[in-house]
């Protein structure tokens, strides 16, 4: 039996009906937010049991399809800029190789706990900072009173609009902005390299569109299912001549998102672009307790703790209760928003109808 796949877990029927599930709600967000929704799909996979690394390439091997669903989608709607997507995605692909790369070399060095610490250490770090960013500007547009629209320009994206650099300006129609391409391709890349280390490269992606470029919130979570698309296509490949992506996950988890990246389309519809910040910042800020709890139990294995075994299986647990509890919000502020959207659109027809 070679080294690749003694990797993959054993599924049972349960595991089968938890991977659907966690897909469901993993499209649910990705189709609302944007992103591929890997910050819920990686964690729930190696509390599973599934090594980290791959998590990781099984998730990008499902997220290509699920991407270009969801994209197709939102440009219905006129949502997607395709050349920002395109564009960004170019130095994004850059980032995906060197990525996986880097992955394969800590699992040969340090085994599949090094793996999963590594990963695990990303997703508190990287969703940490980020939901924090984002929790903090969705809180302070609800106090201002101030639109989306009004507020969504920040300092840094006025000043990068405002840097004129001689045969690199490059306009974008739906995202409405006129900025040089130097400015995007470290946002590019870094989305990339991120995406091949945890599978999620929308938590640079979305919000370097945002507050760097200055492209709206909804054109901005659209448009990152364009780069995830093509990141998800190339770290597959990667990771593929690696022996590291489980195909039996990806699809399992790909028929779940299918279903519920259409239902968190409809819900951009129907909600203020801040909710959608809101959803973000919740589901990381909890994910990233989650996968924290998890990184003493890592260390232990590989030597650099010493914690009783009753303490370590107390602390997957809670991790898998936390994991839980974020799926449970996401799904439930989402559908939520979209049935008081629909309502207050319903209402809004009946009385704009004529007598």
């Amino acid at each position: 039996m070679d080294s690749a796949t003694i990797q993959f877990i054993d599924l049972q029927y349960g595991n089968v009906l938890a991977l659907l599930a966690i897909g469901f709600v993993g499209g649910l967000v990705s189709g609302f937010i944007g992103s591929g929704g890997a910050f819920v799909l990686t964690p729930a996979m190696m509390s599973m049991g599934v090594p980290g690394v791959v998590a990781v390439a099984s998730n990008l091997c499902h997220k290509f399809p699920k991407a270009l669903v969801g994209a197709h989608q939102r440009n219905k709607f006129g949502h997607v800029d395709v050349k920002l997507g395109l564009v960004m995605a170019a130095s994004a692909a850059i980032g995906v190789w060197l990525g996986a790369d880097i992955q394969h070399q800590i699992k040969g060095n340090f085994g599949e706990p090094g793996s999963n610490l590594y990963v695990s250490l990303a997703f508190v770090i990287v969703l940490a900072i980020v939901g924090g960013f984002v929790l903090h500007d969705a809180v302070t547009v609800y106090r201002s009173g101030k639109s989306d629209e009004q507020d969504r320009v920040s300092r840094l994206a006025r000043w990068v609009q405002s840097v004129e650099i001689p045969g690199t300006m490059m306009h974008f129609r739906t995202a409405n902005i006129r900025v040089s391409v130097l400015f995007t391709l470290p946002l590019g890349f870094a989305t990339g390299l991120l995406a091949s280390i945890i599978a999620v490269g929308g938590f640079v992606g979305v919000p370097g569109m945002m507050y760097v470029l200055g492209a709206p919130g909804l054109i901005a979570t659209a448009t990152e299912l364009v780069i995830a698309f093509v990141m998800g296509f190339g770290g597959t490949i990667k990771y593929a001549l690696h022996g590291l992506v489980d195909i039996r996950l990806a699809l399992i988890l790909l028929a779940g998102s299918l279903f519920g990246i259409q239902l968190g389309v409809i819900g951009t519809i129907y909600v203020k672009p801040f909710m959608i910040k809101v959803v973000m910042a919740a589901i990381m800020l909890i994910v990233a307790v989650s996968r924290g709890l998890v990184v003493p139990v890592y260390l232990t294995e590989l030597g650099q703790l010493d914690i009783e075994p009753s303490t370590m299986a107390w602390l997957q647990m809670a991790s898998f209760a936390l994991l839980v509890l974020a799926l449970c919000v996401g799904a439930i502020i989402i559908i939520a928003a979209m049935l008081l959207g629909h309502r207050a659109g319903a209402i809004r027809l009946k009385e704009s109808a004529p007598e």
